[in-house]
């Protein structure tokens, strides 16, 4: 790696755990589009590179879950019924998931990315929101049957899985918008273990791996995401109590939509340097 490329992966790592923390996502939303272009940039094959982007971002998750889910709690906003139900699911689903991917086209696990990107915030955007005073769905197999799934597709696309649970459960499961965003960090704890578990394990002795690399983890470029986005998760989950939560979600769509299309390839088929 060059100086260039660690002062981005740290800016990046500063990025993730602000906004993840802040939105109630794992980062993996910022971290595989700066993470693939670096890969790439070093050479690496696209089939490596995204299924590289995919394990380490949630090494790096894991960390900052656990750090962005300490302050939510100490704010009271944590459903950890829901928190640790749905994580245990979604933790054996994601283990499915991250070994299907291993076993995928790269090219195809970054387009889809992309399209699941878009598709929650596209979900949320045109949604009905509910009524805030409704009491929220609290049924454990109602919980269990969104959980599974959801962990599997966090597994496939190496995501913490925020991006599918907060539309689940402000739109399916009727929680309020800040309960949603601290429950899913906390969910993200169980979710990125499973999935770390299944890069590794199916990445050891992959090919065109860069050095650093356990399996399908790097650890150097874990290391500078890590190093800042553990100590801005704070900041960031200080600030998501004191943002209206229209303002939240308006939030949240308008990164969803610009990096779900940037995945894609929309910009680069259209020459947008951005």
């Amino acid at each position: 790696m060059t100086v260039t490329h660690i002062i981005i992966l740290l800016a990046t790592g500063a990025a993730t755990g602000f906004s993840g923390s802040l939105l109630g996502l794992g980062g993996a939303f910022v971290m595989t589009p700066v993470q693939y272009a670096i890969y790439s940039s070093m050479g690496i094959p696209t089939d490596t590179a995204i299924k590289l982007a995919f394990g380490t971002n949630l090494l790096v998750i894991l960390p900052t879950a656990i750090s962005g889910t300490w302050r939510h709690h100490k704010q009271g906003s944590v459903f950890w019924r829901a928190a640790i139900i749905m994580g245990g699911c979604s933790l054996v689903g994601s283990l499915v998931g991250a070994t299907l991917a291993t076993h995928l086209p790269g090219e195809a696990l970054k387009i889809t990315f992309g399209v699941i990107v878009i598709a929650g915030g596209i979900r949320m955007l045109t949604a009905k929101q509910p009524d805030i005073e409704e009491a929220p769905e609290t049924n454990h197999w109602f919980w269990i049957a969104w959980a599974l799934p959801m962990g599997v597709v966090a597994g496939l696309l190496g995501i913490g899985g925020g991006i599918l649970a907060i539309p689940i459960m402000i739109l399916a499961l009727r929680f309020k918008i800040h309960n949603a965003v601290a429950t899913s960090l906390s969910m993200m704890i169980f979710t990125s273990i499973g999935g770390i578990i299944g890069y590794i394990i199916n990445g050891l002795g992959a090919s065109d791996l860069p050095a650093y690399s356990l399996g399908y983890v790097n650890l150097q470029a874990w290391l500078l995401l890590a190093s800042t986005s553990v100590v801005m998760a704070q900041i960031g989950a200080i600030m998501a109590s004191h943002t209206p939560a229209k303002r939240l979600a308006y939030i949240y769509i308008i990164i969803t939509f610009y990096l779900g299309l940037r995945m894609i390839g929309l910009f680069e088929w259209l020459d947008w340097p951005i």
